[in-house]
């Protein structure tokens, strides 16, 4: 638990508003460590839902997975997260930032341990449900607990601070699956009946940047605009006093801030806690609740929530859904070329190595080791990169060729390349085919800042919760699709999503307002 010296000379009255007081305490080490455990939370979230995409390509003959079971552990970490958002949510904005982060994070931690022992399917699916359900909280009050520490003028920066650690983290990951997974060792523990491989160890060193983010923020105080809107100004002044000695050193002259004015945002707050505390039973807190996210679903705004919520869950269901198969399908790949094919669609490929997977479980009972193709994890790696930078692009050039023009770009390339997939024959065309439809990811940040534009203020962080919750459940809904039908109906798997993103590119034409300039906003991957 962080302290804060209370002990600060006040030679002169000094009164100052909440962003000034801020701007005070400049911006340095504090706010660089601030961003980079920020952007390790982010890619913490990463790690503990899309990592998961690498055990089940390896884990198949540990826990006796079919694709139908492979499509729900896939999926289970989202569901969590949906799950949980509103409990999170209300709990960051009644209880403090920091009280939610720390804690869930070692859960987090304490949940994968576990999960990484698991020796069935449904034992691990629950497990990975908690997993998500836990790092959910973090990852969506982190958002709120950088920008509190920073002034309008810094916010954007530590926005973009954060983005680039999780740019890093998402580059990272095939590098600790290739490290970690690639090796070919097992550890017997007798007592639990368990047969320790690489894949359960890197279950734990996905959880590990959250770990260490977690006991970064025990010395970390609470954030100084949740306490302000407490009504605690006295502790909102050694916070900021505290950021400043942290910047400027302990030898610097001491920051001197007799009191903050109180601001308009403060008194709503006092006067909806002073609600909360009225309430008397879970139906006036059940109205509450719908009071604020009824108006999203009438008049005007019925057009605008059903449009982001759509596109948003036809990006997720496609950039998670098939992500989730993409190193299970591009490791069958590499290995058939290995073998010496030369001609082959991805789906004659899923359905001969369904036979034959058919057929080995029914004559060998013993698992052993196994490992991914290196060119998929370097494939993966281009993919990650590609990602990367596509952000930064997208981030210089939305203003000069506009949003609209960068929706149906990137909607009807992704839904054109999945349909292709069904019928090219030439490996490495598939292979591009398919991670071009996975980069339907970079509609997701897109659209979020569009549901900024649409929505006033009372509404806009309800109405990004509401089309982010459509996303997730997209995302939930691919993987179990994918799982059902890659097998059975291949082509079916990939023509469902190639023809849903050019839906949603033909939808992009009806975004209220879509052809004005766009306002500048920093947001993270719909991967996040």
């Amino acid at each position: 638990m962080a302290t804060v010296d209370p002990d600060v000379s006040r030679s002169t009255e000094r009164c100052l508003t909440f962003e000034d007081a801020l701007s005070m305490a400049k911006f340095g080490a504090f706010n660089v460590v601030l961003m980079a455990i920020s952007g390790a939370i982010l890619t913490a979230f990463l790690l503990e839902t899309i990592g998961i995409s690498y055990v089940i390509a390896v884990a198949g003959c540990d826990l006796q997975l079919s694709t139908s079971d492979k499509g729900i552990l896939s999926a289970v970490g989202f569901l969590g997260v949906i799950v949980s958002s509103h409990l999170w949510g209300f709990l960051a904005d009644t209880q403090g930032r920091r009280k939610v982060i720390v804690p869930t994070l070692f859960l987090t931690f304490a949940i994968t341990i576990v999960s990484s022992l698991m020796t069935n399917f449904w034992m691990l699916t629950v497990c990975r449900f908690m997993a998500g359900f836990f790092i959910s909280g973090s990852s969506a009050t982190i958002y709120a607990y950088l920008g509190e520490f920073h002034n309008q003028q810094n916010g954007s920066r530590a926005i973009m601070g954060a983005s680039f650690v999780f740019g890093l983290g998402c580059i990272l990951l095939p590098a600790i699956a290739f490290a970690v997974i690639n090796q070919e060792w097992e550890l017997p523990i007798v007592p639990l009946g368990v047969v320790y491989r690489p894949w359960r160890l890197f279950l734990v060193v996905c959880s590990v940047p959250g770990l260490i983010s977690a006991f970064v923020l025990l010395w970390f105080p609470e954030s100084p605009k949740f306490v302000l809107m407490q009504g605690d100004m006295d502790q909102t002044i050694k916070t900021i006093q505290w950021v400043h000695r942290f910047n400027r050193g302990r030898k610097a002259e001491p920051l001197v801030i007799d009191s903050i004015l109180a601001e308009t945002e403060a008194q709503q707050s006092k006067a909806r806690r002073a609600e909360l505390q009225n309430m008397k039973g879970i139906g006036a807190l059940a109205k509450l609740v719908w009071n604020q996210t009824a108006p999203l679903f009438m008049g005007s705004f019925l057009k605008k929530t059903a449009i982001v919520c759509f596109l948003q869950f036809g990006t997720y269901l496609t950039s998670h859904g098939t992500y989730m198969f993409f190193p299970s399908i591009l490791d069958q790949v590499f290995k058939a070329q290995e073998t010496g094919e030369e001609r082959f669609s991805v789906c004659e490929l899923v359905y001969d190595r369904a036979n034959t997977t058919n057929t080995e479980t029914d004559t060998d009972d013993e698992c052993v080791v196994q490992t991914l193709d290196v060119t998929l994890y370097e494939m993966s790696f281009i993919l990650e990169v590609i990602y990367a930078a596509g952000f930064a692009i997208i981030g210089l050039i939305i203003n000069v060729v506009g949003r609209l023009s960068i929706l149906v770009f990137v909607f009807g390339g992704c839904g054109i390349a999945g349909l292709l997939i069904i019928f090219v024959e030439i490996p490495m065309v598939s292979v591009w085919c398919y991670m071009i439809l996975v980069m339907c990811g970079f509609a997701g940040s897109i659209v979020s800042a569009i549901t900024v534009d649409l929505f006033p203020t009372n509404l806009r962080a309800m109405a990004v919760c509401m089309s982010s919750m459509f996303g997730r459940l997209g995302g939930v809904i691919g993987s179990n699709l994918f799982g059902l039908l890659l097998e059975s109906q291949c082509e079916l798997t990939f023509a469902i999503p190639g023809i849903l993103l050019i839906t949603c590119g033909l939808l992009s034409f009806f975004i209220p307002n879509i052809h004005q300039r766009m306002r500048s906003r920093n947001s993270i991957s719909s991967r996040c």
